[in-house]
């Protein structure tokens, strides 16, 4: 049976954002699990997604004060139907990620990261699968704020990308 996956990462509420786009907190909700690669910064998202989540699995961020240390790590790893998942907020620069993130997780089938804000999916060398979901609510310098949804299937990892429309 197919896993169904949100990722989403550097949600920065109530400071971007009031709240999540409507849907995004459906696809929370529908999926098997949630990956939040970090940068809450305050803990009622954490409950909230927590609440509206099957299985969360999470990481703190750079802008996560520290009454965040004692509920999420810095780092997090899960097997989902096969596919061994890392989660980490930030994984340096983008010059020679895929090179140094293999070297780091050379057990690791996917890495989810955040930090940048920039929705990114790549392959390393190795075959270690990078991907980045962006933000789903500070879009930076890219044209639209963005989520992903993923499905683990038997070893086999599928993403998509969605845009959050602008308003």
């Amino acid at each position: 049976m197919a896993t169904r996956i949100t990722l989403l990462s550097d949600t920065h509420l109530p400071k971007r954002a009031k709240d999540l786009p409507a849907a995004l907190w459906t696809a929370i909700e529908e999926s098997d699990v949630v990956v939040h690669a970090g940068d809450w910064v305050d803990l009622a998202t954490l409950d909230l997604i927590a609440a509206r989540s099957r299985r969360l699995v999470a990481v703190r961020g750079n802008n996560d004060g520290p009454e965040f240390d004692e509920r999420l790590p810095l780092e997090a790893g899960t097997v989902l139907d096969g596919v061994q998942f890392a989660v980490v907020h930030e994984t340096g620069p983008a010059t020679g990620r895929e090179a140094r993130m293999a070297e780091r997780y050379p057990d690791t089938d996917v890495l989810v990261f955040g930090h940048s804000h920039i929705p990114w999916d790549t392959v390393a060398d190795t075959g270690l699968r990078l991907v980045n979901p962006g933000s789903p609510t500070d879009r930076r310098r890219q044209p639209f704020c963005t989520w992903m949804t993923a499905v683990a299937d038997a070893g086999v990892f599928t993403v998509e990308l969605h845009r959050v429309p602008r308003s």
